[in-house]
This record gives structure tokens, sequence and C-alpha cells, in this order.
């Protein structure tokens, strides 16, 4: 069960102030009354800055080192910025509140973070969402989805970890099969699910295996192979799906119609997108692909810009952005961050590589997972990437077979970075501006 100290968010206090920017947040960090706690109130008026690297603030380490290659999958905040959701090789989802020494600037009081949830799923898990919808004042909203291997769609209580209900695709032989991407429409009413050539849309209170078949190729015509991933347009009743066929098409909410098919560009299958804030732009990135596109949909086919990121596996790498459609951010198979602010392009660009506006070492491992926090500048990334065993030296020297293992082993052990991390990426208190060298310095190193 989730700890009953809670730490809440009301952004509703900022309605009726013209002068406050879309950054702009209030906090309340807020203990319920059976837990004989006081509420408390404080208020602060942060955005987020990328003028200098990010301040490391804690993470989450141990948790992922009880089983050898345990790395992390990815990381997602919740929509009202309460707690954080992992994914990682043991199947296993967590769930971790947010630490509250964070409101307080007393972060060198801040622990290592521990789950308060951890819901198995019984294979490897493809992909996994929040309910757009929780808030944590109001317990029925707060669950999430999960998709796994030869398994059904599982909705998780977000609460005490339990399942709530479950959606069962069958194929046309009347077999299970297991949805390889999902994503909950706006209002949370439905529930998509990526399939070979289909999308399979599921009524949110309808648990079951009642569906709406919507086949991504019709006559031969269409957008062909594994829907891998998906995004919804924040004003239009438009959806993008990507695919491992390395393109991405655009559909109506209300059929599923091809509205358009966007050229092949990338050199891999998609496996991340993201519309803009304001809906013109479509982000989309894929793997073993070193771009990130950003389409105009306003002239579907044309691309704006592109963005440079190492990618060399197959692994998914999320990116990310902010609520003001200004930044975007992505970890790359280095482990390097980057951060690239969307105004700097030319108005009029024609495919231009736009570059970096900050980059720094997060890990020296593959940082798979960015995630920015709805309301404060907070970032979360997760880090690993499956790691092969390295070749023995079968001409080494005159050490035995045993040391030699050991070394190669230990070596291999000591490569392991497998973490979930917090960065602070706004205005430091003045308590907290003596230590930036040396945060900066922890996380260059």
């Amino acid at each position: 069960m989730k700890s009953p100290t809670r730490c809440l968010f009301v952004p509703q206090l900022l309605l009726g102030d013209p002068e406050l920017s879309n950054q702009t947040y209030i906090l309340a960090c807020w203990e319920p009354l059976f837990d004989q706690g006081r509420p408390c109130l404080s208020v602060s008026r942060l955005s987020l800055d990328f003028t200098q690297n990010p301040q490391m603030l804690t993470g989450s380490w141990t948790e992922y080192s009880n089983l050898p290659e345990n790395y992390l999958k990815g990381c997602k905040w919740a929509p009202d910025g309460s707690c954080i959701l992992t994914n990682s090789a043991d199947n296993v989802l967590r769930v971790y509140n947010i630490p509250p020494e964070i409101y307080s600037y007393n972060w060198d009081l801040l622990p290592e973070m521990s789950p308060v949830l951890r819901m198995a799923e019984g294979d490897t898990i493809y992909d996994y969402c929040w309910y757009p919808k929780m808030n944590s004042l109001e317990p029925d909203t707060c669950f999430l989805a999960s998709s796994s291997r030869d398994n059904p769609v599982h909705v998780w209580d977000a609460f005490y970890g339990e399942v709530r209900a479950s959606f069962r695709p069958y194929n046309h032989l009347d077999e299970l099969t297991a949805a390889h991407s999902l994503c909950f429409s706006p209002d949370g009413a439905q529930l998509y699910c990526g399939f070979d050539k289909m999308v399979r849309v599921f009524h949110t209170e309808r648990p079951g295996r009642d569906c709406e078949e919507r086949p991504t190729i019709v006559k031969k015509q269409g957008q062909s192979g594994i829907i891998s991933c998906f995004g919804f347009s924040p004003c239009q009743s438009v959806y993008a799906c990507g695919s491992y066929s390395r393109c991405a098409g655009l559909y109506s909410c209300q059929d599923g119609t091809l509205l358009a098919l966007l050229p092949t560009r990338h050199h891999g299958g998609l496996t991340h997108l993201l519309f803009s804030p304001d809906g013109n732009y479509l982000y989309t990135g894929g793997r073993k692909d070193p771009e990130i596109l950003c389409w105009d949909l306003r002239e579907p086919g044309r691309v704006v810009f592109s963005l440079k990121r190492n990618v060399a596996t197959n692994q998914r790498i999320y990116f990310d952005l902010d609520q003001s459609g200004r930044y975007l951010l992505s970890g790359d198979t280095e482990g390097v961050v980057s951060v690239w602010d969307t105004h700097t392009a030319p108005p009029d660009g024609n495919e231009e590589l736009l570059q970096p506006q900050l980059r720094f070492q997060a890990y020296w491992d593959c940082t798979n997972g960015v995630s920015i926090h709805p309301f404060m500048p907070l970032l979360a990334t997760s880090s690993g990437q499956r790691q092969f065993p390295w070749p023995g030296d079968s001409e080494g020297d005159s050490a035995s077979d045993t040391e030699g293992s050991g070394a190669v082993m230990s070596q291999q052990d000591t490569r392991q970075d497998n973490v979930l991390t917090l960065w602070w990426a706004g205005p430091l208190s003045p308590a907290a501006e003596g230590s930036q060298d040396q945060s900066t310095t922890a996380a260059e190193a």
C-alpha cells in the first residue's frame, strides 16, 4: 500500500493570475489527519533552467542490484506529479513517491528512494501507461495499464498494487494475443492497443474481450508493421501511430480513418512519438536511428528540423517535452542527456539539424528514460541495457583461467549502471548554491 503521506499539486490556485507563466506551480505538502499530520503549504514560482547542468538529488539503485542485469526500461511521472513509475528487466512495475524533502530544499537529507508499490507481470513487459486523469485525491482514478508477453492487458490499482481489471485481445484464431503498445485516450474513456497492422480500442469502463478493431491496412493500402507507439493530439480529435515499418500515421479518433501517412524517413522502427502542446508538430524517434524528427502537421510530410542523439541498439529510448513545448530532452546509449530549445529553430526551417543547448553525462551506461515533472523543474531518468559477456582472453598471460574469468566478471560487474535518478533543473535556493559545484561534478562523473 502506498505511504499515507502524499505530496499534492494544486495548480488551480494559479487561475486568475495572468502574470504567472505556464511553468509556475504551487506546491502543497499534505499529510492526512489519520496520520496525525498537519497540512502545510509552501508557494514557489520556478521554471526549468538549462543554463547549467541539472543537480542530482537522489535515486534508486539498491532496488535493481538484487538480480543480475536488472536494467531499467524507462520511467514516467504520474499525471498529478505525486509519484513516478518504472519498468525493469525483472518484469516488475515500481511506484516511487516523490521525496518530501525536495519541497523544503533539504537535499542533504535526501535518502535513497524505495518503491512503495511493486507490481509483477508474468513475462516481458511490452508497454505501460498512466490513466491520464489520475489524481491522488480521487483513488478511483489512480490506476495504470500494462501489457506483457502472452498475457492480457492488466489495469493496476496505484494505491494497493492489485489488478483492478483485464482487457483480453484475441486474434482471428480466437487466441489471446498481447498488445505491443498502449495508450489511454485523453479523456481516459478508451484504451488503445497496438498489434500487427491493427489497433484495438477497449472501453475503460467495460473490461473483458469486447473491443473495436481498426486495421491499419485496408485493401493493401495504409500503415504496415507492428503498431509500436501512440500519441494523441492535444487540440484535435486525432491520434498518431508509430510502427516498426519505420513510419507514422495520423488517424481520426472517431472511427480510425487514416488521415495521413508520413513518409518513411527513419532508419529503424519507431519506438516513441510525441505531439507538441499546440498540436502543430509531431516528434518521432526510432531504434538504431540517430535522429528525432520534427514534423509540421499543418503540412504533413514536411520535416521542420531534426535532432541528433546516439541510439545504437534496438532498445526503446524515450524522449520528453516540457509543458510549454519549448524544451525536448532525450538520453542516448552513451548515457548522455541532451536538451534542445525548440524555440531556437528557424521558423521556416528546412530539415536543419538543431544543436542541443545543453548536454550532460547522466550515466556511463544507456540513458533509456527521461521524464519531465508536470509542474516542478524536476527530471527523472533511468539507465541500463542488456549486457553481453566480454570475451575471455584466450592468449592472455600466465594467470590461471579461473583468475582470468574472475577479472572479466569483476570488470563486467563494475559496469552495471541500473539506476533511477531525480534531478533538479530549476533555480537553486541560497542554501543549495554552495553545493552546486559539487553536484555538477557528480553529474558529470
